[in-house]
Parts: structure tokens; sequence; C-alpha cells
């Protein structure tokens, strides 16, 4: 047990100390301030700055590793259209069901944060692009699927997404990982929106030294498309 877990015992060793309620209300608001700093407040996701953080974090064990870090970037089609014609309040509201659909769709072990605006992102630790696809392409038909109620009316939200993924090999830093999934995300949005694009699997072999893991994971795919 860490000394800041440990139990408060009073230093003269007195059954009843006025003084440990208090250190133990300021012992709890240092853990608050410190959710706060880690969370986005509209949505209690995490925020860019835990985003960066733990990415990079990912990412270099991903390098000591050489098991993948997949990313995956959520952006809400028309969210500018819902703001304008409903109000900032039916936005907000739409943020937070999505914030929700995500947590819901996600392992515990998955990092799911407000990138910003209206755009979200998914650290998938330790996993490879074809699950991370599959996830993310799940989520994306519960966002579809799940109406958001103002008053009478019924909203009906869409997300378009950019995946990819980081390897033992990969040579980008943190930004030009980022930048390459938000290419992604844009190719999604030029082919219609409601869609996830993804770096070609074949493309990924070619590109990168692919290890034992991810030559099964490639034979595998190729295997159940087949």
């Amino acid at each position: 047990m860490s000394d800041s877990n440990k139990p408060l015992e009073c230093p003269v060793s007195e059954a009843s100390c006025p003084w440990l309620d208090e250190v133990e209300n300021l012992r709890q608001q240092i853990v608050g301030l410190a959710d706060l700093v880690l969370t986005d407040a509209l949505t209690g996701l995490y925020n860019y700055r835990h985003f960066e953080n733990i990415l990079q974090a990912e990412m270099d064990r991903s390098k000591r590793s050489g098991i993948p870090t997949s990313l995956v970037m959520i952006d809400l089609d028309h969210f500018k259209q819902i703001n304008d014609t409903h109000g900032h309040e039916v936005g907000n509201a739409v943020l937070k069901v999505v914030a929700d659909t995500l947590i819901s769709e996600v392992r515990t072990t998955d990092v799911v944060c407000r990138y910003g605006g209206e755009e979200f992102a998914i650290i998938f630790p330790e996993t490879h692009l074809n699950l991370a696809v599959k996830v993310a392409d799940r989520i994306r038909e519960s966002i579809a699927m799940t109406p958001i109620i103002n008053g009478s009316d019924e909203l009906n939200v869409t997300a378009s997404m950019g995946a990819s993924v980081y390897i033992k090999s990969s040579t980008l830093t943190l930004e030009e990982f980022v930048d390459s999934v938000d290419k992604y995300l844009y190719e999604a949005k030029q082919s219609g929106r409601n869609c996830i694009c993804h770096i070609d699997y074949n493309d990924l072999r070619s590109a990168t030294e692919v290890g034992v893991d991810e030559r099964a994971m490639l034979m595998e795919l190729n295997r159940t498309e087949n």
C-alpha cells in the first residue's frame, strides 16, 4: 500500500482526533483535482493532454515489445448543423450520448478520449489493426442506431472514422502518427461519411518490416475474408 493510501492515524494516538476528517477531506479534494486535470468536464472522457501522454507511452511500449498499438480517430458528421439548428445544449447532449456509447463498446484497457470539439480518439494498446477496426465499426453502427431524443424529435447521428497502427518498425513521431490517422478520417469524410477508412492491410505488410505476429494476423484476416 502506498503512503497516500494508508489509513490516517492520529499523530498522538488519540482515539478521537478532530484533524483527521479535515486531512482526509483535503486528500479527497486532491484526488478529485487530479482527475479534473486528466478528464473532459462535459463527457467525463480523458482529455487531449492525457491522450498525448498515454499514446506516447503505448508507442514506446510497442517499440520495446513488438506488440502493435492501434489508434482510431472519430468525428461526428454534420455536427455544426446540429448546433446551428437545435442549439448548443442539444449538441452537448449528443456529445455525452456518444461518449457513453464509446465507453460501453470498448475494453477496460482501451483509452477513450475527447480529442477536441466533436472529435474523439480511442487508443487500443497491444491490439492489431484488424481488431481495432472491427471494434470501431461496431461503435460506428451503434452510434448510427442510437437516436438522441430532443423533446418530440429524434436526432440521428453518424460518425466518420480513421484508423492506423503503430508497430515496432514504425519511425513516426506521435504527431506524425496522429496526422496519418487524421488523413484516413478525412478520407472517410470524402467517401460519404458514416464509414471507417484505414491503411490497406497489404500496404501495411509491404511498407513495414512485418513480424511474426503481424504476419499471422494478416494470414488470418485473408482466410476469414475468403
